[in-house]
Protein backbone atom coordinates (compact mmCIF):
# COMPACT_ATOMS: atom_id res chain seq x y z
CA UNK A 1 0.00 0.00 0.00
CA UNK A 2 0.99 3.41 -0.58
CA UNK A 3 1.35 5.21 2.12
CA UNK A 4 2.03 9.26 2.97
CA UNK A 5 0.26 9.81 6.41
CA UNK A 6 -0.50 7.73 9.63
CA UNK A 7 -3.46 8.62 11.94
CA UNK A 8 -2.40 7.51 15.03
CA UNK A 9 -5.04 6.09 17.90
CA UNK A 10 -3.99 6.73 21.21
CA UNK A 11 -5.61 4.97 24.06
CA UNK A 12 -4.28 1.43 24.07
CA UNK A 13 -2.17 2.27 21.13
CA UNK A 14 0.19 5.22 22.15
CA UNK A 15 -0.54 5.35 25.71
CA UNK A 16 -0.55 2.27 27.71
CA UNK A 17 -3.00 2.39 29.63
CA UNK A 18 -4.76 -0.87 30.31
CA UNK A 19 -4.20 -1.32 33.86
CA UNK A 20 -6.75 2.08 34.49
CA UNK A 21 -8.87 1.35 32.13
CA UNK A 22 -9.83 -1.53 34.04
CA UNK A 23 -9.67 0.16 37.74
CA UNK A 24 -12.53 2.88 36.24
CA UNK A 25 -14.49 -0.24 34.46
CA UNK A 26 -14.42 -1.96 38.06
CA UNK A 27 -15.47 1.32 39.44
CA UNK A 28 -18.91 1.65 37.29
CA UNK A 29 -18.91 -2.21 38.50
CA UNK A 30 -18.70 -0.89 42.26
CA UNK A 31 -21.32 1.61 41.97
CA UNK A 32 -24.05 -0.52 40.55
CA UNK A 33 -23.68 -2.96 42.37
CA UNK A 34 -21.67 -5.31 40.26
CA UNK A 35 -18.36 -8.01 41.02
CA UNK A 36 -15.04 -6.84 39.58
CA UNK A 37 -14.10 -7.79 35.84
CA UNK A 38 -11.07 -9.41 34.97
CA UNK A 39 -9.11 -7.70 31.94
CA UNK A 40 -9.78 -11.02 29.80
CA UNK A 41 -13.66 -10.64 30.80
CA UNK A 42 -13.52 -6.62 29.89
CA UNK A 43 -12.03 -7.76 26.86
CA UNK A 44 -14.70 -10.12 25.87
CA UNK A 45 -17.62 -7.77 27.18
CA UNK A 46 -16.07 -4.59 25.26
CA UNK A 47 -18.14 -3.12 22.08
CA UNK A 48 -18.56 -0.32 20.17
CA UNK A 49 -20.89 2.02 21.29
CA UNK A 50 -19.64 1.44 24.71
CA UNK A 51 -23.17 1.66 25.92
CA UNK A 52 -23.35 -1.85 24.59
CA UNK A 53 -20.28 -3.05 26.59
CA UNK A 54 -21.79 -1.77 29.73
CA UNK A 55 -25.51 -3.15 29.31
CA UNK A 56 -23.72 -6.83 28.90
CA UNK A 57 -21.56 -6.25 31.93
CA UNK A 58 -24.34 -5.09 33.88
CA UNK A 59 -27.07 -7.44 32.95
CA UNK A 60 -29.66 -4.64 32.48
CA UNK A 61 -30.13 -1.44 29.77
CA UNK A 62 -28.79 1.80 30.57
CA UNK A 63 -31.04 4.70 29.49
CA UNK A 64 -29.62 8.38 28.96
CA UNK A 65 -29.45 9.15 32.33
CA UNK A 66 -27.86 5.64 33.21
CA UNK A 67 -25.38 6.24 30.71
CA UNK A 68 -24.15 9.46 31.77
CA UNK A 69 -23.40 8.17 35.14
CA UNK A 70 -21.49 5.58 33.64
CA UNK A 71 -19.89 7.92 31.83
CA UNK A 72 -18.96 10.12 34.22
CA UNK A 73 -17.71 7.44 37.07
CA UNK A 74 -15.90 6.27 34.14
CA UNK A 75 -13.72 9.54 33.50
CA UNK A 76 -13.54 10.10 37.05
CA UNK A 77 -11.96 7.27 37.85
CA UNK A 78 -9.55 7.36 34.56
CA UNK A 79 -8.86 10.84 35.47
CA UNK A 80 -7.43 9.98 38.66
CA UNK A 81 -5.27 7.58 37.72
CA UNK A 82 -3.85 8.93 34.48
CA UNK A 83 -0.56 10.04 36.10
CA UNK A 84 -0.11 6.52 36.56
CA UNK A 85 0.42 5.72 33.03
CA UNK A 86 3.30 5.57 31.00
CA UNK A 87 3.71 5.21 26.27
CA UNK A 88 3.56 2.39 24.97
CA UNK A 89 7.28 0.46 24.78
CA UNK A 90 8.31 2.05 21.47
CA UNK A 91 7.27 5.63 21.86
CA UNK A 92 8.01 8.07 21.54
CA UNK A 93 10.85 6.59 18.84
CA UNK A 94 8.62 5.11 16.63
CA UNK A 95 6.83 8.45 15.73
CA UNK A 96 10.95 9.92 15.67
CA UNK A 97 11.84 7.38 12.76
CA UNK A 98 7.88 8.27 10.91
CA UNK A 99 8.75 11.53 10.81
CA UNK A 100 12.51 11.22 9.64
CA UNK A 101 10.92 8.75 6.77
CA UNK A 102 9.25 11.58 5.44
CA UNK A 103 5.64 10.28 6.03
CA UNK A 104 3.20 12.72 8.07
CA UNK A 105 1.07 12.00 11.01
CA UNK A 106 -1.34 13.15 13.15
CA UNK A 107 -3.49 11.83 16.46
CA UNK A 108 -7.24 11.00 16.56
CA UNK A 109 -9.00 9.94 19.73
CA UNK A 110 -12.15 9.13 21.24
CA UNK A 111 -10.98 10.44 24.21
CA UNK A 112 -12.25 13.97 25.17
CA UNK A 113 -10.44 16.73 23.71
CA UNK A 114 -9.96 19.25 26.47
CA UNK A 115 -8.30 16.19 28.11
CA UNK A 116 -6.65 14.54 25.18
CA UNK A 117 -4.43 17.67 23.98
CA UNK A 118 -2.34 18.66 27.60
CA UNK A 119 -1.66 15.15 28.07
CA UNK A 120 -0.17 14.54 24.61
CA UNK A 121 1.96 17.73 25.65
CA UNK A 122 2.73 16.47 28.78
CA UNK A 123 4.23 13.61 26.91
CA UNK A 124 6.52 15.81 24.95
CA UNK A 125 4.80 13.95 21.30
CA UNK A 126 2.80 17.43 19.93
CA UNK A 127 5.77 18.39 17.72
CA UNK A 128 5.42 14.68 16.10
CA UNK A 129 1.57 15.42 14.81
CA UNK A 130 -0.11 17.50 12.23
CA UNK A 131 -3.05 17.55 13.97
CA UNK A 132 -4.73 16.39 17.29
CA UNK A 133 -8.59 15.66 17.80
CA UNK A 134 -9.89 14.23 20.46
CA UNK A 135 -13.47 13.99 21.23
CA UNK A 136 -15.66 17.06 21.60
CA UNK A 137 -18.14 17.44 24.63
CA UNK A 138 -18.71 15.55 27.77
CA UNK A 139 -20.18 12.13 27.26
CA UNK A 140 -18.14 9.73 25.00
CA UNK A 141 -18.44 6.16 23.92
CA UNK A 142 -19.87 6.81 20.09
CA UNK A 143 -18.14 5.58 17.01
CA UNK A 144 -15.00 6.94 15.26
CA UNK A 145 -15.84 7.30 11.33
CA UNK A 146 -17.43 10.44 11.12
CA UNK A 147 -14.50 11.98 13.52
CA UNK A 148 -11.98 10.04 11.02
CA UNK A 149 -13.58 11.40 8.07
CA UNK A 150 -13.53 14.97 9.57
CA UNK A 151 -9.76 14.48 10.51
CA UNK A 152 -8.84 13.58 6.91
CA UNK A 153 -10.77 16.62 5.77
CA UNK A 154 -9.43 19.17 8.29
CA UNK A 155 -5.98 17.98 6.56
CA UNK A 156 -6.96 17.87 2.86
CA UNK A 157 -5.11 14.14 2.91
CA UNK A 158 -6.06 11.67 0.19
CA UNK A 159 -7.93 8.66 2.37
CA UNK A 160 -6.63 6.06 0.21
CA UNK A 161 -3.12 6.86 1.36
CA UNK A 162 -3.65 7.05 5.14
CA UNK A 163 -3.42 4.11 7.90
CA UNK A 164 -5.01 4.41 10.88
CA UNK A 165 -3.42 2.53 13.72
CA UNK A 166 -5.38 1.39 16.97
CA UNK A 167 -5.99 -1.55 18.84
CA UNK A 168 -9.98 -2.02 18.65
CA UNK A 169 -12.48 -3.32 15.71
CA UNK A 170 -13.81 0.94 15.37
CA UNK A 171 -10.82 1.54 14.10
CA UNK A 172 -10.20 -0.65 10.95
CA UNK A 173 -14.65 0.17 10.77
CA UNK A 174 -13.34 3.50 10.65
CA UNK A 175 -10.49 3.02 8.13
CA UNK A 176 -12.66 1.30 5.93
CA UNK A 177 -15.72 3.61 5.96
CA UNK A 178 -13.15 6.75 5.49
CA UNK A 179 -11.88 4.53 2.27
CA UNK A 180 -8.61 4.66 4.11
CA UNK A 181 -6.46 1.47 5.52
CA UNK A 182 -5.75 -0.02 9.08
CA UNK A 183 -3.43 -2.20 11.04
CA UNK A 184 -4.46 -3.35 14.99
CA UNK A 185 -2.46 -4.17 17.44
CA UNK A 186 -2.87 -6.06 20.41
CA UNK A 187 -2.08 -3.97 23.26
CA UNK A 188 -5.12 -2.57 24.22
CA UNK A 189 -8.87 -3.40 24.86
CA UNK A 190 -9.85 -6.14 22.48
CA UNK A 191 -8.45 -10.06 21.77
CA UNK A 192 -6.62 -11.25 18.38
CA UNK A 193 -9.88 -12.83 17.48
CA UNK A 194 -11.34 -10.11 17.33
CA UNK A 195 -9.30 -7.84 15.63
CA UNK A 196 -9.02 -10.31 12.80
CA UNK A 197 -12.65 -10.56 12.38
CA UNK A 198 -12.24 -7.30 10.51
CA UNK A 199 -9.31 -8.60 8.09
CA UNK A 200 -7.21 -5.68 8.56
CA UNK A 201 -3.39 -7.00 9.35
CA UNK A 202 -3.07 -7.56 13.04
CA UNK A 203 0.43 -7.28 14.67
CA UNK A 204 1.93 -7.51 18.39
CA UNK A 205 3.08 -3.98 18.87
CA UNK A 206 3.60 -0.42 17.26
CA UNK A 207 6.96 -1.57 15.69
CA UNK A 208 5.49 -4.41 13.83
CA UNK A 209 2.79 -2.25 12.70
CA UNK A 210 5.32 0.37 11.27
CA UNK A 211 7.27 -2.47 9.58
CA UNK A 212 4.34 -3.19 7.51
CA UNK A 213 4.59 -0.05 6.01
CA UNK A 214 8.54 -0.33 5.34
CA UNK A 215 7.43 -3.97 3.68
Amino acid sequence: MKISHVVWDWNGTLLNDNDIVLAAVNEVCAEFGRANLSWLEWQAAYARPMRISYEQVLGRALDDEDWARVDKLYHDRYDALLHTCGLAAEVPDALRRLMESGRTQSLLSMWFHSRLTPTVELFGLTEYFTRVDGLPGEVGGGSKADSLVRHLEAQRLNPSEVVLIGDVVDDAQAAQAAGSHCILVTTGAMTRTALESTGAPVTNSITEALDLLAA
